[in-house]
């Protein structure tokens, strides 16, 4: 019996995430910490996060907080215009169930 209708397909999520400092983390010297712009591929959100925390930590990194802005199709029912790179980069990340980072700035300090 074939059960794929009942399945989940895998989308792929636009994820903010705020990531702290962490021995090793080759971040730029003086910077608290850097915002990243991510998209990750999961069957829902909580997946897309979950994978996205593990890869992050997995890399060294030290995730504080994940903010996610939707799927591609919420994005665009919201009004969000999704140019060609990055409809390129989701596409990537869908493809190779993947997590893509593909915006990192660094944060610092206000004095």
């Amino acid at each position: 019996m074939d059960k794929s209708p009942d399945k989940k397909r895998q989308q792929v999520f636009t994820l903010a995430v705020e990531v702290g400092r962490a021995p090793g983390d080759d971040l730029p010297e003086g910077s608290t910490g850097a915002m990243l712009l991510c998209y990750a591929s999961g069957i829902d959100e909580a997946e897309a996060v979950r994978e996205t925390v593990a890869v992050l930590k997995q890399a060294g990194l030290n995730p504080i907080e994940v903010e996610g802005h939707g799927t591609r199709a919420e994005r665009e029912a919201d009004g969000d215009e999704i140019d060609e790179d990055e409809g390129a980069l989701m596409d990537r990340a869908l493809e190779q169930n993947a997590v893509i980072v593909a915006l990192m700035t660094p944060t610092h300090d206000e004095d």
